[in-house]
């Protein structure tokens, strides 16, 4: 996993699950989401969720605190900044590995279930407390295309979007 980040921080962290493990996530997922949700949306979430345990593996994203703290004490200009420095690099890693994944045939999918799940899944997978969850990817063999078609989604004008100076 080698992806740019600010002052080569490298604060990103990941654990991959695979296999019976991945499956456990997503029943420790449910088991949390069920003892918060009444009875009725419970089962439309369960749906989903047994939908992703139908997957290969999960890929748990964090971000490392101590590590951003570090960086901030380290270089006291720009402290206020690395924060969202590493959740760009966070974001860069995500991107990476789902085109990775892609590119090798598997159907992806970027969950955010937390801060629910945190400890839950802290404690059974042993993640350093001073690890912060930021999403949950999930892979496996592909059973349909995207909800919604990269041609049928509603984008803003480019030119709203999109400065570009210089051209010749």
């Amino acid at each position: 996993m080698h992806v740019p980040s600010a002052f080569n921080s490298q604060t990103t962290r990941a654990v991959i699950l695979l296999n019976e493990e991945h499956k456990k996530c997503w029943d420790l997922i449910a088991e949390v989401f069920k003892q918060q949700l009444p009875a009725e949306k419970f089962e439309r979430a369960n749906q989903r969720f047994q939908g992703f345990k139908a997957g290969y593996g999960t890929i748990l994203f964090y971000e490392d605190t101590d590590r951003v703290r570090d960086f901030q004490n380290k270089f006291k200009t720009y402290e206020d900044k690395f924060q969202g420095w590493s959740e760009q690099t966070n974001g860069m890693h995500q991107y990476t590995i789902w085109t990775a994944l892609e590119a090798e045939g598997l159907g992806v999918n970027l969950q955010h279930y937390n801060p629910l799940i945190d400890v839950r899944l802290e404690t059974e997978f042993k993640v350093p407390e001073t690890w912060n969850l930021k999403a949950q990817m999930v892979f496996g063999t592909p059973t349909s295309g995207p909800a919604v078609p990269a041609d049928k989604k509603e984008f803003d004008p480019i030119e709203d979007r999109l400065k570009v100076y210089g051209a010749k």
